[in-house]
C-alpha cells in the first residue's frame, strides 16, 4: 500500500526589498501591496484542488501571505514552521548587486552563509514530517523562493529554476508502506502543469 501527500508550494507575495532586487534571506521583510495582491492571486488556482491545511515559515512575509490565502479559502494556518525560513545569507543580506556583494561571493554561495546543502536538508526534512505526521493530507506550504527551489532540487534529483513570487507548485510524496520506500513527483512548477512522456 502507498500513501501519497501532496504539497502545494507557494513562495510568498512581493515585497520591497523584492522589487528592489535585494538578497532578503532570513531579514524579516514584510509584504508590499504588490504582494498582498500576489496573495489574493494564488487562491484560484489553489481552488482547483481540495486542502487539508496550511503552514507557512514564520517570517511575515510568508506568515501573512499564508494568512491571506487561508482567509480566502477557509482555513486556519496551522503551524509555523522554522524549518521552513528562508536560507541564511548573512553578510549579504540587504545586498543588491554590485562590488560589495561580488566581494562576499564564492562558487556555490557567499561567505558567512548557510549552505546550498544544509538548507535543502532542512526544507526536505520538514516536508517529509509533515507527510510522516498528516499521511495521505493535502498540505499547503508557503515559505520561500530558495528554500523552495533547493528543496524540490534535493527531492527530485534535477535543477528546478527560480520559483516566482505566489505562484502554484504542486509536488506529491508517495510513501511506500511494504518497505518504507518513498518517492516525489513533480506536477506543476510555478503555475505550470508537467507533461510526462
Amino acid at each position: 500500500m502507498t500513501t501519497t501527500t501532496t504539497f502545494a508550494l507557494i513562495r510568498h507575495g512581493q515585497t520591497d526589498w523584492n522589487a528592489a532586487a535585494r538578497i532578503q534571506g532570513a531579514t524579516d521583510i514584510p509584504l508590499n501591496d504588490v504582494g498582498r495582491g500576489q496573495a489574493a492571486d494564488a487562491v484560484a488556482p489553489l481552488k482547483r484542488y481540495d486542502w487539508d491545511f496550511i503552514v507557512s515559515s514564520p517570517l511575515s512575509r510568508a506568515a501573512e501571505t499564508a494568512d491571506l490565502i487561508g482567509e480566502r479559502l477557509g482555513l486556519d494556518t496551522a503551524r509555523r514552521l522554522p524549518a521552513l525560513i528562508e536560507r541564511n545569507y548573512g553578510p549579504a543580506e540587504g545586498l543588491s548587486a554590485g562590488a560589495e556583494l561580488e566581494a562576499l561571493r564564492f562558487p556555490g554561495g557567499f561567505h558567512g552563509a548557510e549552505t546550498e546543502q544544509a538548507v535543502a536538508t532542512r526544507g526536505i526534512d520538514a516536508l517529509r514530517d509533515l507527510a510522516r505526521e498528516h499521511p495521505g493530507a493535502r498540505i499547503i506550504v508557503v515559505a520561500h523562493g530558495t528554500l523552495i527551489r533547493l528543496s524540490l532540487e534535493n527531492a527530485l534529483d534535477q535543477p528546478i529554476g527560480s520559483i516566482t513570487n505566489a505562484s502554484l507548485n504542486v509536488v506529491q510524496h508517495h510513501h511506500t508502506h511494504a518497505d518504507g520506500s518513498t518517492a516525489w513527483q513533480l506536477d506543476v512548477l510555478n503555475g505550470e502543469p508537467l507533461v510526462r512522456a
